[in-house]
């Protein structure tokens, strides 16, 4: 499968979080080919400010192979991450992420900083960003535009 469809898939689990009352982040886990994890945003149903889409297919991952270390593997991600995530990404030895949206926020992996290409930190981490960036960019704006119309003064 090509980047823009194992998105499609991130997308999809970003769509789950949505419904669920979540910022609509997705985001899968891949080795050889082959689909090892997914992951979306839980943080408001467990309480959990760790509950990220990227840990939790990480960390399905990790359990899938029996191993913390995810060489050789790709995480897809609807937004790029944030440091928490990004220093996952170093720490688990992840191969690569590619990422839809942007975040000039608080995103690590080239917005605000380069986390994962940090050599004290061992910079082995390599990124691509803005796969189908159009529709990941889409479906957050909308969610934060209704969160934000809900809270406005009636």
């Amino acid at each position: 499968m090509t980047d823009q469809e194992w998105m499609r898939l991130a997308l999809r689990e970003a769509r789950e979080a949505l419904a669920a009352g979540e910022v609509p982040v997705g985001a899968v886990l891949v080795k050889d080919g082959r689909l090892l994890a997914v992951g979306r945003n839980r943080r408001e149903a467990g309480g959990d400010p760790t509950a990220h889409a990227e840990l939790e297919a990480l960390r399905a991952g990790a359990e899938a192979l029996g191993d913390w270390r995810l060489r050789g593997c790709t995480l897809y991600v609807t937004l790029e991450p944030c440091p928490m995530c990004a220093g996952a990404l170093v720490v688990s030895q992840l191969d690569r992420c590619v990422f839809g949206a942007a975040d000039p926020q608080k995103g690590c992996c080239g917005s605000v900083y380069d986390l994962p290409a940090d050599p004290a930190l061992g910079g082995r981490c390599r990124w691509t960003a803005g796969v189908l960036e159009a529709e990941c960019r889409a479906l957050l704006d909308g969610f934060f535009r209704a969160r934000r119309a809900a809270s406005a003064p009636g």
